[in-house]
């Protein structure tokens, strides 16, 4: 504290004066330099926004990219900005990339996320009120983030599934297409007459046409001579909103029909045959 002290008591009024003009010159180019380059970041970040919603990029990924732009350029106005005062930025370039490494591996898991939620974002496999099935979830997506995405399943429970997971894994979006195909497997016994049970099979579509599209048409055909039953394929089209309610309401149907037509619908039997043998007693 001495020191400062005589270090300030020797400096005369020139002395005084040439610093002044010195470092104010450089501190007031650093500002000129600071401002001007805040109003160029602004700027080019709103350009890439206009440019980015011109395209149909998510805004969420929109304002991610903004604010990824906008701290790498101010970093590089700071650096810039120090330069001028004099300051070495080699070594503060130096230390900004071993704390970017130490942080990149500390964060590696989330990074994945991060990269995996830009994918989902720009490639588009579902959007929100989509109903999709991921590795074994099954619902409809609420949301897409970053880092996770927000399923809703059937039953009302909330399902945070990591992006990373969602890219390395099949990806069935039941809502991507207008349409679906109903696919039912029915078995009639092989006493039944096989002609009355497509004949039934028919008419319970038919009680159905006002949802089952006609392009393409239904199909029903014997597919299969299985262990137990005689298995015809049902496979009626309908609009995606309507699968699950007519798929429940065609069972029902079909079911009605096949036992007015006098059919049964056969279940898995076995037939066990039992014998016993009773040995003779030896005669002496």
């Amino acid at each position: 504290m001495q020191t400062i002290k005589d270090w300030l008591s020797q400096l005369d009024t020139q002395t005084i004066i040439n610093l002044g003009l010195q470092w104010g010159g450089k501190l007031l180019i650093a500002l000129l330099i600071y401002v001007v380059g805040r109003r160029i970041i602004r700027w080019l970040t709103g350009m890439l926004d206009r440019g980015l919603q011109s395209r149909g990029v998510e805004s969420l990924l929109r304002t991610f990219l903004q604010r990824i732009i906008s701290i790498t350029l101010t970093v590089v106005l700071l650096m810039m900005v120090l330069g001028q005062l004099g300051v070495n930025t080699a070594s503060a370039f130096a230390l900004l990339g071993a704390a970017g490494l130490a942080i990149g591996l500390a964060l590696k898991d989330s990074l994945g996320n991060f990269a995996s939620g830009v994918l989902i974002i720009l490639l588009k496999p579902f959007k929100v009120g989509d109903f999709v099935d991921i590795a074994g979830q099954a619902g409809s997506v609420a949301s897409v983030n970053l880092l996770n995405t927000e399923l809703i399943t059937v039953d009302n429970r909330v399902v945070l599934m990591p992006n990373s997971d969602i890219m390395a894994n099949p990806i069935v979006n039941f809502s991507a297409k207008d349409t679906r195909r109903i696919d039912l497997v029915i078995g009639v016994d092989y006493k039944d007459d096989l002609q009355a049970a497509q004949a039934a099979l028919h008419k319970a579509l038919e009680q159905h046409a006002d949802r089952i599209l006609k392009d393409p048409a239904p199909v029903v055909l014997l597919v299969e001579l299985g262990a137990s039953s005689v298995d015809f394929a049902v496979r009626p089209w309908c609009k995606s909103e309507d699968y699950w309610t007519l798929r429940g309401e065609l069972m029902e149907t079909i079911k009605a029909e096949l036992e007015a037509a006098g059919c049964s619908i056969p279940f898995p039997q076995q037939d066990m045959h039992v014998y016993q043998h009773n040995a003779g007693a030896a005669q002496v």
